[in-house]
């Protein structure tokens, strides 16, 4: 059974943001990445360190909490989404467009990279 991939425009997440501090936010981009550009709040899990941090993900996130992943265009984050679904987790979103469109879309401030 595949669970279909969940996505939220960056306007829907600046919104969700504002409104509920109880979101659990992953940013899968790589260490050099987020010294260009991030977001507060969100924890830092690179896909390259995959085998580092996989088998403590129940540690590291709650499978009950909504999720919402980011990564600089949206496709490392929604492949971290389908494999939290394996994992059991079960409200997660990828961020459409990721902080790219982020930073074009609603904050100009945050840098491009």
């Amino acid at each position: 059974m595949s669970t279909s991939l969940v996505q939220i425009t960056v306007e829907e997440f600046a919104h969700r943001l504002a409104g509920s501090p109880d979101l659990q936010l992953v940013d899968v981009r790589e260490p050099a990445e987020l010294e260009l550009a991030q977001l507060e709040g969100f924890k830092n899990l690179p896909l390259s360190q995959f085998a580092e941090w996989s088998g403590q993900i129940h540690t590291r996130l709650d499978p009950e909490k909504e999720t919402l992943v980011l990564c600089h265009h949206g496709m490392r984050s929604a492949q971290m989404c389908q494999w939290l679904n394996t994992q059991g987790f079960t409200n997660v979103k990828n961020i459409e467009g990721g902080i790219d469109a982020y930073a074009i879309v609603v904050d100009p401030s945050v840098p491009r990279y």
